[in-house]
């Protein structure tokens, strides 16, 4: 009987350690995850301050995927993509690829990859520049209410609409 409090503390330790398994990651008309952008490349671009323009996503290529969460993700380099694999849900964005202020007003819309933001280490995406703007004017408050509402939201299906204004350039063929 002594060994039951053990495997259940082992069993609960495991569970938590696990990933916990994310919500239909949006996919747009390119068939790949973040439109075909490198997730892992923005860890390495100079992050704009908050109220100017972020730089551009860097395409990734579609003969470097790797798949993660029932979506594709490509990858500027085989470097890239090998750190991807290490730990895909550090370098995946948060809310599945959706916009991080459409989950905080309660809904799942599209993500602009060049409309990112790395805080506290996570990716975010939005959708458009007026949204970021939005978006930018609270990050705290608009993340709490976020994570909030993701909770409800996560097993919704992914957002099928377009990005407004976007089309994704990536990934490219090499």
């Amino acid at each position: 009987m002594p060994r039951l409090p053990l495997i259940l503390a082992t069993a609960i330790t495991l569970a938590l350690a696990a990933p916990a398994f994310a919500g239909e990651q949006y996919v747009d008309r390119t068939g790949f995850a973040v439109s075909g952008y490198d997730v892992v490349a923005y860890r390495s671009l100079d992050q704009a301050p908050v109220g100017q323009p972020q730089p551009q996503a860097v395409p990734g290529r579609a003969d470097i995927t790797a798949d993660y969460n029932g979506a594709t993700f490509a990858f500027a380099s085989e470097e890239n993509r090998d750190l991807f694999l290490t730990d895909p849900a550090f370098y995946a964005p948060a809310f599945d690829g959706h916009c991080a202020y459409g989950v905080a007003v309660n809904g799942k819309v599209p993500a602009n990859p060049h409309l990112w933001r790395i805080v506290d280490d996570v990716l975010y995406l939005n959708i458009t520049t007026g949204v970021v703007e939005d978006w930018e004017a609270d990050i705290p408050g608009f993340l709490a209410a976020a994570y909030d509402n993701w909770v409800e939201l996560e097993d919704d299906g992914a957002s099928g609409r377009r990005i407004p204004g976007f089309s994704s350039e990536a990934p490219v063929a090499e």
